[in-house]
């Protein structure tokens, strides 16, 4: 009778232990929120002139964002990259629809491109081109490779069914820049021949990091 009433006190002293920490668990489950949320990436992209961080939105543009984000986890705008253009008023002269953008790629022959993207209209994903705004850059729909433009003011025309582009179908926004539009301003104003920086602005780095 003894050994089965210790066994059971064992047991007992068990499932109340098993009780408490699946009580402590919920617990912290509650207080740290869904095990699924996830804080956006972020991308420190170190310039020759200094330093850009953008948050990459990876939740409304799923596509562009993993994109982007595979470009710079292999290294690729580390090794290649450079801002090689500058839209701002004096050299639009051709357009009638204005825009400010600075713009950054690969340089040329030095890395090759994944294949083209399908475009995330921004009337399928809701974002939209603002200032700060980090966008694709791309000729016809769908072609969208690795190079990037940030905006510089609100830019409605590079929304769907905006101007900018004959067709209409805007650009792929995937993100937003968090610190350092002093050093995107600076880009903008830098030398250049027509919209071509002369000479281009490196980029030194770009790597994922904590949010801060």
């Amino acid at each position: 009778g003894i050994i089965r009433a210790v066994e059971s006190d064992r047991k007992g002293s068990v499932n109340r232990w098993r009780m408490v920490l699946l009580a402590l668990l919920g617990a912290s489950a509650v207080r740290s929120g869904p095990v699924s949320a996830q804080s956006p990436p972020h991308v420190l992209i170190v310039t020759g002139v200094g330093e850009i961080e953008v948050e990459v939105d990876s939740a409304h543009a799923p596509v562009t964002a993993a994109n982007f984000l595979r470009y710079v986890d292999l290294g690729f705008y580390s090794n290649f990259g450079r801002f090689h253009r500058t839209v701002r008023e004096e050299n639009q002269q051709g357009s009638n629809i204005k825009i400010a953008v600075i713009q950054a790629g690969f340089e040329p022959y030095r890395a090759q491109d994944f294949p083209p993207i399908r475009l995330e209209r921004t009337s399928v994903t809701g974002l939209r081109h603002l200032d700060g705004t980090i966008s694709m850059a791309r000729d016809t729909p769908d072609n969208a490779t690795s190079d990037f433009f940030i905006c510089i003011g609100d830019q409605p025309e590079l929304n769907y069914g905006g101007k900018r582009n004959p067709d209409g179908q805007g650009f792929a926004a995937f993100g937003r820049v968090v610190r350092g539009m002093d050093v995107v301003r600076k880009i903008q104003k830098e030398p250049a021949r027509g919209q071509a920086l002369v000479p281009v602005i490196p980029i030194l780095r770009a790597v994922r990091v904590g949010r801060r």
